[in-house]
Order: structure tokens, then sequence, then C-alpha cells
């Protein structure tokens, strides 16, 4: 639903009609520690009934450092979905390879809690966080074969029971089309004519939602680590019902070219990288075919089959590469392996709702498949195409097939609204998460996009520390115009040869 507005001569002239007929709303910022801001921003939770019921959203902002060069605001959406934006605006708002000290001196860096995430109308699936922890805690293990998949459905199935009993009306309103009508208030709030957009995973879904509802109000996007739009919504050519979410965004591929790229890193920088003794490419097979047979016990905990290839397949930020490393070499010398990521990443607490607001906004957003024995069939074969890491595309978002919600104000189309500013995508050359065939087709895409390749492995430049594409993005948002087609990136440093 849209309405036609006067706009610039190339610019698509429409706006969507639910997001003009609702109030702005009225921000009171107040200091909240270490330099930042916070208020709350009052939006309706129907569109629809803007009138109605309202929920309240959660927003931080970091202020401009030299308030006599401001820009403006710049909006960022951290990804997930299910993040939470105010404690990562809060934890990485001066990370220099992401937001530079001149890029935070020109612009109020703002983030927010969407809609059913965390302190925003979070959406809940349980009686208390004990009881949180404790399910979560006993989910399953990816099957690493069939003989695994019936528990996995069945637990699937529960936490959708669960989130439909529980989370109340949040549950069909938390599409990516309500954040971008949320995006488009609050650029309204701070007084901005136009949007100053940072999107990261995600986020790029979100800004390429905001960028079709609004055109003619675009600013200056960036999309950082990004997706294919239209393959996540709906599937191309009709896949949305027979092909699994993230089997057709070919997040498998990605995982794999990814780890193909953390061994020859580890196999260039000798010493340094632990598992780079011999040939690592043998090496992770060896411990891959031994888990298939039986677990690998190590330090008294048995590693699956399974828990090892989700382990290896945690590639987003290569600071953690060392880590994965040491553990793969203490797989291989074990020769026996347990259950997934935690030692790696060092945290085996649960904090927040992110695991319920990424299924309640993710589940919303995209048609997928709900018949299990698609899944089953696609499992199989997407482990012939990508061996070891095809079937984690397959069922990474099974709840979704179980869904009770769902929201009928999601955005399905079109992408292509020519915005008043053309919109700069980064990527990395090797991302597990998203892809750069994704990257590339989802600029396709939209009517005016210029892709950046990040000569780096590991998930957007959040995660590849790279100040050549920081520079590229800050110069982009000052001016909003593209750089050099062609521009490529490199990274600061090989993740195994820093100090």
């Amino acid at each position: 639903m849209g309405v036609p507005v006067a706009a610039a001569e190339g610019v698509e002239g429409y706006v969507d009609a639910l997001a003009e007929g609702a109030t702005t709303p009225v921000l009171r910022w107040a200091e909240c520690g270490d330099g930042f801001q916070c208020t709350t921003a009052g939006v309706p939770l129907d569109y629809r009934a803007p009138q109605g019921d309202r929920i309240e959203l959660a927003v931080i902002k970091l202020p401009a450092a030299d308030p006599g060069s401001r820009i403006g605001t710049l909006f960022v959406n951290f990804g997930g979905p299910g993040a939470s934006g105010v404690d990562r605006l809060r934890e990485r708002g001066r990370w220099p390879f992401l937001f530079s000290e001149e890029l935070r001196a020109r612009f109020d860096i703002v983030s927010w809690d969407p809609r059913a995430v965390g302190r925003s109308a979070g959406a809940r699936c349980f009686a208390d966080s004990g009881e949180q922890l404790a399910f979560l805690g006993s989910m399953p293990d990816m099957p690493g074969d069939a003989a695994g998949e019936g528990e996995f459905f069945a637990a699937n199935r529960e936490l959708a029971d669960r989130c439909g009993e529980l989370a109340g009306p949040i549950l069909n309103h938390a599409s990516s089309a309500n954040t971008a009508r949320d995006l488009e208030l609050l650029r309204r709030a701070v007084g901005d004519s136009a949007l100053t957009y940072h999107g990261i995973s995600y986020g790029t879904q979100v800004g390429a939602i905001y960028a079709n509802m609004f055109p003619g109000r675009v600013r200056a996007m960036t999309f950082d680590g990004s997706m294919d739009f239209e393959g996540s919504a709906n599937g191309h050519a009709g896949q949305g019902v027979t092909v699994p979410l993230d089997a057709r965004q070919n997040v498998a591929g990605g995982i794999a070219e990814t780890f193909d790229a953390f061994l020859r890193l580890c196999a260039e920088a000798g010493p340094r990288c632990a598992f780079s003794g011999g040939d690592p490419v043998l090496k992770w097979r060896v411990i891959a075919e031994r888990a298939r047979v039986a677990p690998i016990r190590l330090g008294g905990a048995e590693w699956t089959y399974s828990a090892i290839v989700n382990a290896a397949a945690d590639l987003s930020q290569p600071s953690t590469y060392p880590r994965l490393a040491a553990l793969l070499q203490a797989l291989f010398d074990a020769g026996t392996n347990p259950v997934g990521l935690l030692p790696i990443s060092g945290a085996a607490e649960y904090t927040g709702n992110r695991t319920e607001a990424f299924f309640t906004i993710q589940c919303s957003d995209s048609v997928v498949p709900t018949d299990t024995a698609v899944y089953t069939r696609t499992a199989v074969s997407e482990d012939a195409r990508v061996p070891y890491f095809g079937r984690i595309g397959v069922f990474d978002v099974m709840a979704c097939a179980f869904w009770k919600g769902a929201d009928p104000d999601r955005y399905t189309g079109p992408w292509n609204r020519r915005t008043a500013a053309p919109i700069l995508v980064l990527n990395s050359r090797f991302d597990p998460a998203t892809p750069l065939s994704g990257a590339y087709a989802g600029a396709a895409q939209l009517a005016a996009a210029r892709v950046v390749v990040i000569e780096g492995a590991g998930h957007s430049s959040m995660y590849v520390p790279s100040t050549c594409a920081e520079k590229v993005k800050r110069e982009y948002l000052f001016t909003s115009e593209l750089p050099a087609e062609g521009t490529t990136c490199g990274i600061d440093a090989s993740p195994f040869l820093t100090e």
C-alpha cells in the first residue's frame, strides 16, 4: 500500500501509506552512561490501526563528536534478526574499523532494538529465563543424518508451539516491513529530511525494504554483508515452498568457501596457526570422517559429528579463527568429539530473547516449506553438493516450518524502485552467512547499487577489519556518491598474524 508524492526526476514517488498515517514519536533523550543517550519511541503495534495499541522501542544514540560539522543521524541495524541494537551500539560504537573517529565526528549514530527484540515488545516464549535456558540448552544439534531428524523436528515444533502460546500479539506484527515503518518514524523523529543508514547482514533486508517503501527519502544507505532480498522473502521461481530458506541463499556454499579460506590462511600462517602442521585439508577430513563413525572424546566430553561441523562453520568472526584452529588440532590429536560451539565462544549462557526474536521476525518475513519431507530430501542433496556443511542451510530455520504467527503486512516486493541516492553494498569475498553471490544478486535487484568486495574471510565489515572498507563507506555516507566501479578493499591483517 502506498501513496504517490512529488519526486525528483528519475526517483520513484512511492511512499508507504501505512507509515504516513502514523504519528511521529517524540524522543526525550537522557544520558545513559559512557557518552550515550537513550530514549524510547512509541509506535503502532499494528500500522493498520495507527491510533490503536502502541509498543515502545528502545533507542540509543552516540552523539556526533563534532556538532559543528554534523551531517545528521546514521541509523544502524546490526543484523540477526534478533540482536539488540542498543547493546551492540554500546559494545561496538567505537570500534575504529566499523565507526572511525572521522565518521563519529559527523553523525549521531543511532540504533534500536527492533520490534520483538529485547526491550522493544520482546517476543517471549517461556515463563521465565530458567525455563528458557533449560529448553534452549536441551535443543538437539543439527542432525548429521536422517536418524536424528525426528527429534530435531519435534523440538522445533515445540518451540514454535511455545511461541504461539506465549509471545502475544507481537507474533503477528514483527515483519521487517513494520520495522522499516518504525525506522521511517524514527527518521522523522530525529528531524532528518532523508535517511542515512548502515544495515549489517539481516539489516540489509530491512534496508532494501525501506528503500522500496520510501525511495524518495534515501539520503545514503550502506548494505554490509548483504543478502539476496527476493530469495530471502519469497524464493525465486516458486522456491519458497520447495527449498528451505538458507539452502536457496546458498549459505552452505558460503560456509564451505569460507572454511577453505580459513584452511588456506592457516597453512600460510605456519606455526602461528595451531592446525597448520601437515595438510590441514586432509586433517579436517580425518576429523569429520572419524566423528561420523563415533564421537571424539576430548577433555572428558564427546564431540559428535554434528557438533564438529557446527563448530567448524562458526566463521563469521576472523578473530576466533586461532581458537578454532586450536580446537581442530586438539580433536585431530584426540582422534575422537561434544556439543557445539561453546568451547570456541567461551560462553555457555543464553541471554535476552534473541532465539525467540530471530524466529518471530524471520518466520514473519519468509515463505518456507512446511512439509518435513522436503527438509529430509534437501538435506541429502545438499550434503552431496556441499560436503560436511550442506545440512546447515537446510535445518537452521527449522522452527519456521511449524510457526504459528503471520504478519499480513510482510514485504514481498518490488525491489527495484528508483531511490533518491544509489546504494553501496559491501561484502567479503568469503562470507559464511551472506555469500558474495547473494550480495551480487541482491544488488542487481535494486534500481541503483554498487558492490565493493572486501578481499578477506568473515561476515561483514563489522568483523573483518579493513581500514579501506571503512574509508569507502565513510566517504560514501558523507557525500552519497558511490566509489568508482571496480573498487575493492584489502583486509588489515590475517587473523593468524595479529599480535
